[in-house]
């Protein structure tokens, strides 16, 4: 048997449950030392989601509609046109609302889905929304506009812009924060860097260039000790590893081809990390840094992004490429179901999940 391989040891001060002092002024402070996502163990879910509908919601980026999955029945209940290009289907801060991104004209919306009733309403005119993610106070919306160079700073309720912020990369598209929200660090896909971002600021103060030739970051995620982060590489075939306040150049731990979405276990024991261009998961082991199992969609397929049920037992993924969506095991790792869906599923939502405010993206709950 070969051995794990071993993420680098990232050490670091112990910053998972800083002191209220240091905390971005209105932040919620984590529940637990040394685990961000404390909030989101099985079944954790909050008075302001319990009467929401148990649903997975599927963007269509070249159908240009959003499916919407029965996770009882593993089947498709409902599919819905939407603005061009939808890209993700992200929770509100609040967790109030559900807000499909679509980033391409004539899109370029935000298109909100009531989690009460499953309906989608009225789109909202924004610009270039590819992805969208709050800061940890609930004062912003930040849309990466990807295609414009910026992160735009937004109302989260009226959606006006409140700033912009020119980025020296291309495609900059995922993020995660640190544990005191101080500041972020997002990825730029077709340019391969990194950059570290005060959130208060709005102000770059950190950029790596990504030591790989073509490099192609995706998404990112902070370990649940506050130590270690992770960036997903599609065309370095694998997760770079680095400490978030150092910066320094980071280390890069082969996953499999095409490593795309970044998704941590109900127990913050394990990340889940899909491997888009050869069908597979790769768990990783955050008490030992190692790769533990590597679990193969059988007769392939191309996981891309996605989130966990809320009790964890089931990991549901986009088949980008293949019009489907995986509804995995997390037990074991077998295919539960294969779903088809429309044309080029991407960042699906499963909705409610555990925790008591959103980040962003498909679901980063804290």
């Amino acid at each position: 048997m070969k051995t794990p391989l071993a993420a680098p040891h990232v050490a670091g001060p112990d910053i998972a449950n800083p002191a209220a002092s240091t905390l971005l002024p209105g932040m919620p402070a984590p529940l637990q030392p040394n685990d961000l996502y404390a909030a989101d163990r099985p079944g954790a879910l909050s008075e302001k989601v319990k009467n929401h509908l148990y649903r997975v919601y599927v963007p269509n980026n070249k159908g240009d509609s959003l499916s919407v999955i029965d996770p009882t029945t593993y089947k498709v209940i409902e599919t819905v046109p939407v603005p061009h290009s939808p890209e993700h289907v992200v929770p509100s801060w609040d967790l109030s609302t559900l807000l499909i991104n679509s980033d391409t004209a004539p899109g370029e919306a935000l298109t909100p889905i009531d989690p009460t009733t499953g309906k989608v309403g009225t789109p909202i005119p924004v610009d270039d929304p590819y992805n969208l993610y709050f800061t940890p106070d609930g004062k912003y919306a930040m849309v990466m506009a990807e295609l414009r160079r910026q992160i735009h700073f937004i109302d989260p309720k009226t959606f006006e812009m409140r700033d912009n912020l020119n980025v020296d990369c291309e495609g900059v598209n995922h993020a995660d924060f640190s544990p005191d929200g101080r500041y972020f660090i997002a990825s730029c896909e077709f340019s391969g860097d990194l950059l570290k971002i005060d959130t208060e600021k709005h102000k770059i103060i950190g950029k790596i260039h990504l030591p790989h030739e073509g490099a192609g970051p995706q998404d990112v995620k902070i370990s649940p000790d506050g130590r270690t982060w992770y960036v997903a590489d599609m065309h370095a075939n694998g997760v770079w590893v680095l400490g978030g306040d150092t910066f320094t150049t980071p280390t890069l731990l082969p996953t499999g081809a095409g490593a795309h979405g970044l998704y941590v276990s109900r127990d913050s024991r394990y990340m889940y990390i899909s491997n888009r261009g050869e069908g597979s998961v790769s768990l990783l082991e955050f008490a030992t840094g190692k790769l533990v199992a590597k679990w193969q969609i059988p007769g392939g397929g191309s996981p891309d992004m996605g989130g966990l049920s809320p009790d964890g037992k089931v990991l549901w993924l986009s088949g980008r490429y293949h019009g489907e969506v995986y509804a995995i095991d997390t037990t074991d790792g077998h295919l539960i179901a294969r779903i088809p869906t429309g044309a080029g599923p991407h960042g699906l939502c499963v909705w409610p999940q555990p925790g008591r405010y959103s980040l962003g993206h498909t679901g980063i709950l804290r």
